[in-house]
């Protein structure tokens, strides 16, 4: 959907001065069609889309309920707004119950009809960027730019579309560079909220920041504090708050955020007035709470708290088969950004990108798609445009074998990896997962795999 698109009113009056006033008002920012009766209006709504659509109520013929009855037909459906002479205000109230968008009183006050459109568009926009997004995960392969047509993949975006309309917490967890803000951005658009998406990157912040980030502050209650700033649960009001390395804030944080979930209300630093909102919270880790609990390093109360629906994001290395894909919509995204003729990469460089095991995930991948895209020289990526160190790690007789979805899966170079991070941590096998990024169970899965 093109931000700059240009919305489309259709007018029905059957006065003149009406019709041509409002379109004096409205042709410049809106495409802008007259009907001068009910029926013409409705023949014209037969024929054609539009965004918006404002009738006045009393017509001969056809009247306003006949046109909202046909707007009501129509996909998509129109935004329609009544308007009303004073003496049929209650038939206007019964058209907003039968699906009108609102009403507007004649005489006309221009500068609230004005304010009412503008409305009628920025709810038309939400419906249309969320009617986008569910037509990109019921394809099933892509969530705004998280791409995969994995069974696991899958999974994720299945839980995406049910958990959104939902107001509960959300714990996104997963290594570095999985694309969990992605997963957040979808969710909150998803969501239907009207306010902001706000994220905080809560390992950037110290404690005493962190809380005035949060919460915010009160004129004076700090050196520095030289006015009143609200916080980000503030802002979200409405909306949602994305908490990033949740695991990462101090304990001292972390009472008043369970608090904040549990009363949704606070108090800026500083302050005694209780603030009152109505934000969702979505965290993310790449850190085992569970263990930190346990070890006393984060607040079990809270954990449960924000641990209400979980969605892991696997990391790359486990979805393999997404990797041609991931690296087409890189290859053409930085061709284009780079004003770039590279047109596709050979099958030799693609089953070594896919034979790597991708440490730093998709955003490595897409740091390398990037570097070889700008240092290419041919319309072509070959294999001497692989990073060499890459290269280095995938032999040529294994990398030009391992098509994706082949039997062999991460193979040679999974178990290398294993095996020199349980050297590196003395054979300790829970050391040798928190290095890895993988969860000890999944190691000791891998590891039962590998025997095999």
């Amino acid at each position: 959907m093109s931000k700059n698109k240009r919305y489309s009113i259709l007018i029905i009056d059957d006065e003149r001065s009406t019709r041509d006033g409002l379109s004096r008002l409205l042709r410049q920012d809106y495409d802008v069609t007259l009907a001068e009766d009910g029926f013409r209006g409705m023949n014209v709504l037969k024929k054609n889309n539009f965004d918006i659509v404002l009738t006045d109520l009393k017509m001969p013929g056809a009247d306003g309920m006949d046109i909202l009855r046909e707007t009501l037909l129509k996909k998509p459906i129109p935004i329609c707004i009544i308007m009303t002479a004073y003496g049929s205000i209650p038939a206007a109230i019964d058209a907003t119950r039968e699906g009108a968008f609102d009403f507007v009183q004649k005489p006309l006050n221009l500068d609230q009809l004005e304010l009412l459109i503008k409305r009628a568009v920025e709810n038309k926009k939400l419906t249309e960027e969320n009617l986008d997004l569910k037509r990109r995960l019921n394809r099933s392969y892509e969530l705004d730019d998280i791409i995969g047509k994995s069974a696991c993949m899958h999974e994720v975006f299945e839980t995406v579309k049910q958990v959104a309309p939902a107001r509960t917490t959300v714990m996104i967890t997963g290594e570095s560079g999985t694309g969990k803000e992605m997963i957040a951005h979808s969710v909150h658009a998803l969501s239907g909220r009207q306010g902001l998406f706000v994220a905080v990157h809560c390992a950037a912040l110290p404690p005493t920041l962190l809380e005035s980030e949060l919460f915010g502050h009160e004129k004076g209650s700090f050196t520095g504090a030289t006015e009143q700033k609200k916080g980000r649960f503030e802002l979200a009001d409405g909306g949602t708050l994305f908490l990033d390395e949740i695991g990462e804030i101090d304990q001292s944080v972390q009472v008043k955020i369970l608090r904040a979930l549990e009363t949704r209300s606070f108090e800026r630093v500083g302050g005694v007035q209780t603030v009152v909102t109505d934000t969702r919270v979505i965290t993310a880790t790449n850190k085992d709470l569970k263990a930190m609990v346990a070890e006393g390093k984060f607040r079990e109360d809270l954990y449960f708290r924000l641990f209400v629906v979980a969605i892991n994001l696997p990391p790359l290395r486990e979805r393999q088969e997404d990797i041609p894909m991931l690296v087409k919509h890189f290859l053409d995204e930085f061709s284009k950004e780079n004003n770039k003729e590279v047109m596709s990469i050979s099958e030799e460089a693609l089953n070594v990108l896919c034979r790597y095991a991708w440490p730093g995930n998709i955003r490595e991948l897409r740091n390398c798609v990037e570097r070889m895209v700008v240092l290419s020289r041919t319309r072509v990526l070959d294999l001497h445009n692989v990073p060499i160190h890459i290269r280095e790690m995938i032999s040529p007789e294994n990398a030009i074998t391992a098509l994706p979805g082949n039997s062999l899966n991460i193979g040679k170079t999974e178990k290398m990896l294993i095996q020199k991070a349980l050297d590196e941590c003395d054979g300790n096998v829970t050391k040798a997962a928190g290095k890895l990024g993988i969860s000890r169970r999944t190691l000791h899965r891998k590891l039962n795999e590998l025997k095999g």
